[in-house]
């Protein structure tokens, strides 16, 4: 069971987390991130960067352009719309999750089908996020082929998923693994031995500049690490080992990947708007000439 949110900010207050300097994230460009680490999915795999930033990889304009079309194809509520505000939920995904969907197998994959055909049309006239998520991966990992996660039998994952998050909305300090987490070895993502994530920035819950997306610990989970992930006394862990973290502040339109064995958090909302993305999960491994791209 997941720690409650009380019991997160008494932990938090009474262990708050330390920057750690020396742990900074890789950015801006591709070529700035390629001059500093040659190798830089090798960086992530070992933690040597939080996290690799490409500020402005999606034109900032066209972040409000889609958010308007999710609203107009009514995907996600109109804020403006008073008379239905949201209420019931503080999170809305649009389009296929694993993390959700993954226990039905063959459910997963209709669904994820379903998917591609929303997303063949949605983003009609603009450029594709989707693609620029993709593309930037290619330009990060010279040599390797990156595309959608499929079985065997050719059947594909979702590409990417938009996440929408409202109010106090937050992820408390976790890790994410189909290998190590969830356990599911029967999807051929399985195979990897790394699993890492890019997000994309589209709309900040605040309208004033940028917001901090994640906080990363230099820490990646280990069976050591996770009674305190499972009773909510990560910080006090934290401190009691001296683990410093990074907060990756973003604006519309940029992009970062991380090592989801790296614990990680997103702090709750602290503006009236919401907070939304379009994210993904990577496979990767060093030996493997492919890539695989999955929600």
């Amino acid at each position: 069971m997941e720690p409650d949110r009380q019991t997160l900010l008494a932990h938090l207050k009474a262990n708050p987390r330390r920057h750690d300097p020396n742990w900074k994230a890789a950015e801006p460009t591709v070529q700035n991130v390629l001059q500093n680490y040659p190798d830089p999915m090798r960086a992530l795999c070992e933690a040597a960067v939080p996290a690799l930033i490409l500020r402005q990889a999606f034109a900032p304009a066209n972040c409000q352009a889609l958010v308007e079309r999710l609203i107009s194809r009514k995907l996600m509520p109109d804020p403006l719309d008073t008379a239905n505000p949201v209420k019931t939920r503080t999170r809305i995904d649009i389009g296929t999750s694993l993390g959700f969907r993954g226990d039905d197998q063959e459910a997963f994959l209709r669904h994820a089908s379903g998917t591609f055909e929303l997303f063949n049309s949605i983003f009609d006239g603009m450029q594709d996020p989707v693609d620029v998520i993709y593309e930037s991966l290619r330009a990060l990992a010279p040599g390797k082929t990156v595309l959608v996660a499929h079985e065997p039998d050719g059947r594909r994952y979702g590409p990417a998923i938009f996440r929408v998050h409202y109010d106090d909305h937050a992820y408390a300090p976790h890790f994410d693994s189909v290998r190590l987490r969830e356990k599911r070895l029967n999807y051929a993502v399985s195979r990897f031995q790394h699993q890492f994530a890019g997000v994309l920035c589209l709309q900040n819950d605040a309208t004033d500049g940028s917001s901090t997306q994640s906080i990363m610990h230099r820490c990646l989970w280990s069976p050591e690490v996770q009674p305190a992930i499972a009773e909510g006394s990560f910080h006090a862990y934290a401190a009691q080992h001296d683990i410093g973290c990074c907060r990756v502040e973003l604006n519309p339109g940029d992009l970062y990947f991380f090592n989801t064995r790296c614990i990680h958090e997103v702090p709750a909302l602290q503006g009236n708007s919401a907070r939304i993305v379009l994210a993904v999960f990577i496979g990767y491994s060093p030996e493997d000439g492919e890539i695989f791209v999955w929600s």
